[in-house]
């Protein structure tokens, strides 16, 4: 689970590389979170390309994330909580990220960024990856 209290807080995007890759199914169970994947199979049809959708707690609605694929979300409201189910465990050493302002992928988040963690803030462009 994960609990964001601040709406405009950005997290993501990240992902885990070979040979801890994960899937996973996002949920959100409270309030309401813009969701975001970017797809970074670079023998997909839509390879750098994102996808978006409003997950929220009243709609019981959620995302399936496929391996190699990076995941990021926005609290549209206070107090937000996201509920995980991973096709793998967090490994740490195989957790990688890019840019959620990445000018390739223009991910046209829906309200003004309030706070980003040190970390996500100085993640690289898709290009770097």
């Amino acid at each position: 689970m994960s609990n964001t209290k601040q709406a405009g807080t950005i997290r993501g995007m990240h992902f885990q590389v070979a040979p801890n890759l994960e899937a996973k199914i996002v949920r959100c169970i409270r309030v309401r979170v813009w969701d975001v994947v970017v797809d970074l199979r670079q023998d997909s049809l839509t390879y750098k390309k994102w996808f978006a959708v409003e997950l929220a707690g009243e709609k019981h609605n959620s995302i399936f994330v496929p391996e190699g694929c990076a995941h990021g979300f926005q609290p549209l409201e206070l107090d937000s909580t996201l509920l995980y189910v991973l096709s793998a465990k967090w490994s740490p050493v195989h957790e990688k990220g890019l840019r959620w302002n990445d000018p390739e992928l223009s991910i046209d988040w829906p309200i003004a960024l309030t706070k980003i963690s040190e970390r996500d803030v100085s993640l690289p462009f898709i290009q770097d990856l």
